[in-house]
């Protein structure tokens, strides 16, 4: 009888060591591979559990057995000393060949994929909501194996930001994130770097808040898309400034009419001639508000613009501007720019439309 109780525990070693060494070949055993050697894209459900994410795994490829995987996953619930897995919501790149060990590794992780919203500089606050709101992000089938994994940011359009509290730059952001997230992170982001540059800002300048400095900036930014000439522009407008002059910015009428709205032609005389909250060609000193959200190049040129004596600057008829000191120099640039733009007509070529300033 012991002879028999002895041959039953060996067997059941045996069996046990068997199972234990065939889960260890499952566990660690290379998984399925692409063709192509990409990874796979998975998407965690918020409030996914072990059987949705597994079947997840299953139709994206990335494992070979349903049972096995979730089977896998109940020993280890079980086992001291390893890895559970603990399900993060995301969306995850699976590499070609992952074993489960590393499957399980990488769902617990919340090391889930991360795209960039970019938020250029220039826009009104309305334009940045609607981007946010209407842009899809995310992978194209041309980018990865699977298909429709584009997606927009999560939650509805929170309301319009104030206009020029924003900072245009680039946002990492992921499956499941929202609107207002990006747009909170925006607002925190303008505030770090007014808490940074405004100490450091030059003396003597002719406003008095930062408020007044992003007013000043989101003009500086819709005058010029050439970044090289953000300090000298913000030079014009602080020497104009200072001498009491006032700023006539055709961006001013334009937020005037369309509140930023591009107008699809070009200003007439009678908006000119019109007075309202931002028409600088009418009203001294600042607009009411800023006209767009700045980036931080052009806030930082208005914090400290370069020692000049330009008051004025024109279209060089080739994308950029020419500066001048007196009005009288300012003529004969603009007289050159006009000659540029005729013969430009005349051979067929497109000339920038920029108003001298």
């Amino acid at each position: 009888m012991g002879k028999l109780f002895g041959a039953l525990l060996l067997l059941l070693a045996v069996g046990l060591a068997g199972a234990w060494f065939y889960g260890q070949h499952l566990y660690t055993e290379t998984g399925p591979k692409t063709a192509d050697g990409g990874a796979r894209i998975v998407i965690v459900a918020k409030g996914a559990n072990v059987q949705s994410a597994t079947a997840a795994l299953s139709k994206a490829g990335a494992i070979n057995d349903e049972l096995q995987f979730r089977t896998v996953v109940r020993v280890l619930d079980i086992l001291p000393g390893v890895e559970r897995l603990n399900l993060k919501a995301g969306e995850y790149a699976v590499p070609s060949g992952a074993t489960m060990k590393e499957i399980i590794a990488l769902l617990s992780s919340g090391k889930s994929l991360q795209y960039n919203v970019v938020i250029p500089e220039g826009l009104t606050s309305a334009m940045i909501t609607r981007l946010l709101a209407e842009t899809e992000w995310g992978m194209t089938k041309e980018t990865t194996n699977n298909s429709g994994l584009t997606y927009k940011l999560a939650g509805d359009a929170p309301q319009t930001p104030a206009e020029g509290v924003l900072l245009p730059g680039d946002y990492a952001v992921q499956r499941g994130d929202t609107i207002e997230s990006v747009v909170t992170r925006s607002i925190k982001r303008q505030q770090d770097l007014m808490a940074e540059a405004w100490p450091k800002r030059q003396d003597g300048l002719p406003f008095k808040t930062q408020e007044e400095a992003i007013n000043l900036a989101s003009i500086v930014e819709k005058e010029t898309g050439n970044a090289s000439e953000r300090p000298e522009v913000a030079a014009v407008f602080v020497n104009r400034m200072r001498r009491g002059m006032r700023l006539e910015s055709d961006p001013t009428i334009i937020y005037g009419i369309s509140k930023g709205e591009p107008l699809g032609r070009i200003i007439r005389t009678s908006e000119r001639a019109r007075k309202t909250d931002w028409n600088t060609y009418q009203i001294d000193g600042l607009p009411k508000t800023p006209i767009c959200n700045p980036g931080a190049e052009a806030i930082r040129a208005v914090l400290n613009p370069p020692v000049s004596k330009a008051l004025y600057f024109v279209a060089d008829g080739t994308g950029g501007h020419v500066f001048a000191g007196t009005y009288a120099e300012h003529q004969k640039n603009v007289a050159i720019y006009w000659k540029v733009r005729a013969a430009n007509e005349k051979a067929g070529v497109n000339t920038p439309a920029v108003r001298p300033q």
